[in-house]
């Protein structure tokens, strides 16, 4: 089966990974979903900002494995 997901390490302070997964529990989220939710939020703000993000082909493989 082919995962469509890239894992990736992430380094926080203590305080902000605490208070990341407060709020993941209090969103009936694990604190992966909340990240993705996080980062997907982010992406969609950025774009209905300044317009879709166009990644060039190295920038697509740029993270592939």
């Amino acid at each position: 089966m082919a995962i469509d997901r890239i894992q990736t390490a992430i380094r926080f302070t203590e305080e902000t990974m605490l208070k990341i997964a407060y709020i993941a529990r209090k969103n009936h989220r694990s604190l992966n979903a909340e990240l993705a939710f996080l980062a997907q939020n982010c992406i969609e703000k950025f774009e209905s900002e300044y317009g879709e993000i166009q990644l060039s082909d190295e920038e697509k493989n740029k993270y592939r494995r």
